[in-house]
């Protein structure tokens, strides 16, 4: 019981305290040095971040690490010698402060991008709208897991949900096994990723048994039995995955649960819910301990601006931020909306840092997808 009150605590304080107010510019670090860049006329990027219950654990890290980025970019001079004004946006969710921030964004001619839009629900939405009604906004980076053709102003740079499942799937199909359990973490993920899910096992010739949430997710996995799949893949974000987790601690059975990149290792780790169920989490950025000189300087920056442990989605909003910082160095004229649109638009791939990015979804081959897992012992490997 204690996971579930931990949970809520964390998530009410994350909500009040980490995210600040529904319009918070990052701060410039201008005086970190000799090359920190000019505060005045620098491009404005916005953030629009998703505050919700249901998306706190991933929006708060991504958000960290987006801002990470740009303060350590300021620092070093900004773009063209001006600070990057980044500016933060939060919604709950609903429908009307999303309509509220389309507004907002309608207003702000001074904004060049919307930059790693956080979480999925929320990206897709904004995407659509801005499809829409702001078509020449580019849309850079957002963490989106079904981006959709490529044919419009989002430039999506993270594996698709669905290369995610592939992925894991097809390493679970490696080892050996011949059996998994797909457990979806609502209605929603239900819908939206069963197709994928049992294509993806049947062109790699393994069973697939499906557990959909009719009740709560505890007690969903009470249903389990000694014929159920030991290997179970879970469709779901951090709050589901823990719920279901303390479901399956009941039984006697070890179970494995791979996971999506919606789920935060560090905080089912900080949860304790692993004691007797591995989780393998399937990622779409290198493993935070990679010697990729992009996570090295990551690992660098975070622990210079920020008390806070490296987690898969604050590296995702780092390279989020990255990418689009890289891509305003090569815009050509002047900074404003029309020029960097032109910039995105061409949807070249780009080496950052050793990190091959392809914003063009149908141009992609070998997409990044990366696991690591937290242990019985509560230990995080890779």
């Amino acid at each position: 019981m204690f996971q579930t009150s931990y949970r809520l605590t964390r998530r009410s304080l994350l909500a009040q305290i980490t995210l600040g107010s529904s319009a918070l510019a990052a701060p410039a670090a201008f005086a970190q040095g000799n090359k920190a860049a000019s505060a005045s006329n620098g491009p404005v990027v916005v953030q629009v971040v998703d505050v919700s219950a249901s998306q706190i654990d991933v929006s708060r890290d991504f958000l960290v690490g987006s801002r990470a980025a740009w303060q350590d970019l300021n620092a070093r001079g900004g773009i063209r010698n001006k600070a990057v004004r980044h500016l933060v946006l939060e919604v709950d969710g609903s429908a009307k402060s999303l309509r509220g921030v389309a507004d907002a964004l309608k207003g702000m001619n001074e904004c060049v991008a919307a930059v790693g839009t956080v979480g999925d629900k929320v990206a897709a939405q904004l995407a659509a709208v801005l499809r829409r009604e702001l078509p020449d906004l580019p849309h850079v980076a957002p963490w989106l897991h079904n981006p959709g053709d490529g044919a419009d102003n989002t430039f999506s740079i993270f594996a698709t949900r669905q290369e995610q499942i592939a992925y894991a799937i097809k390493s679970l199909s490696v080892m050996g096994v011949q059996e998994v359990g797909a457990v979806y973490g609502s209605t929603s993920e239900l819908a939206t990723y069963r197709e994928d899910v049992e294509r993806a096992a049947t062109e790699l010739k393994l069973k697939v048994r499906t557990y959909a949430p009719t009740t709560t997710l505890d007690s969903l996995a009470t249903t389990l039995n000694a014929q159920s799949p030991r290997i179970l893949i879970f469709l779901g974000g951090t709050p589901e995955l823990a719920q279901f987790a303390q479901g399956i601690e009941k039984q006697a059975a070890q179970r494995y649960i791979v996971a999506m990149s919606d789920v935060n290792v560090v905080a089912l780790q900080q949860l304790g819910v692993s004691r007797f169920t591995p989780v393998i989490a399937t990622q779409s950025v290198p493993a935070v301990n990679s010697n990729l000189p992009i996570v090295r300087n990551y690992r660098e920056v975070l622990g210079r601006l920020y008390d806070e442990p490296p987690t898969a989605q604050s590296l995702a909003g780092f390279v989020s931020a990255r990418y689009c910082a890289e891509m305003l160095q090569t815009v050509e004229g002047s900074l404003n909306r029309p020029n960097v649109f032109q910039a995105f638009a061409k949807r070249q791939p780009l080496e950052l840092a050793g990190l091959r990015l392809n914003p063009d979804t149908r141009k992609r081959t070998g997409v990044l997808v990366t696991q690591s897992m937290l242990g019985a012992d509560g230990k995080i490997v890779g």
